[in-house]
């Protein structure tokens, strides 16, 4: 019953003192966080910890979510600035992007057998390979923009930019994520001839 309440609904009943609520909106937006986080990252450890804090993070700031933008805006939000401060902290040496140890998640899927599901995990894997070789700023705005369906708008909230300076970054961010693409589809062409 729970996973048809609107994300306003939950929010209500979080604070109406239902904590199941809350575990259900936890639910409904872990993984899209969990990516989100992965993206500063690059370590799995470290994204689960900056995703963790942010359920903390926006329980206790619940009752100041106003609901003059989405939920997953206020969220991400939180996401955003919650990765900057823990990079921060932690002042993590960059990594190469030939990094071996780069975690790439694909989805799981029922039938793996299935040539359509084959082909899209390959298209996944292809994709999430060329978004991790990119900066963190670049990367963000790719996921928020395809994966989060945001907004330009949500996105410079989110970010803390205005609308157009998000627009060209994400125009940019584009044109690197295709040359990423052509360079990792070029070289795998090449293994298999």
């Amino acid at each position: 019953m729970q996973s048809k309440l609107s994300d306003i609904d939950l929010i209500e009943q979080t604070l109406a003192g239902n904590q199941s609520a809350y575990a259900d909106l936890v639910k409904r937006h872990q993984r899209f966080v969990f990516t989100l986080a992965m993206r500063f990252s690059k370590s799995r450890e470290d994204a689960e910890e900056i995703a963790q804090d942010c359920f903390i993070k926006a329980y206790r700031s619940l009752a100041a979510y106003q609901g003059q933008s989405k939920f997953t805006t206020w969220l991400y939000t939180i996401v955003y600035h919650t990765a900057m401060t823990f990079l921060r902290k932690k002042r993590v040496a960059t990594d190469s992007i030939d990094d071996e140890g780069t975690y790439i998640q694909v989805e799981n899927h029922e039938s793996a057998y299935d040539a359509d599901n084959v082909e899209n995990k390959s298209r996944s894997y292809y994709l999430n390979q060329a978004i991790e070789q990119l900066l963190p700023d670049d990367a963000t705005i790719i996921t928020l923009f395809y994966k989060g369906e945001q907004s330009l708008e949500e996105i410079a909230q989110t970010l803390g930019m205005e609308a157009n300076t998000v627009k060209v970054k994400l125009f940019r961010a584009r044109q690197r994520l295709k040359e990423k693409l052509e360079r990792n589809l070029k070289h795998e062409v090449k293994e298999l001839i």
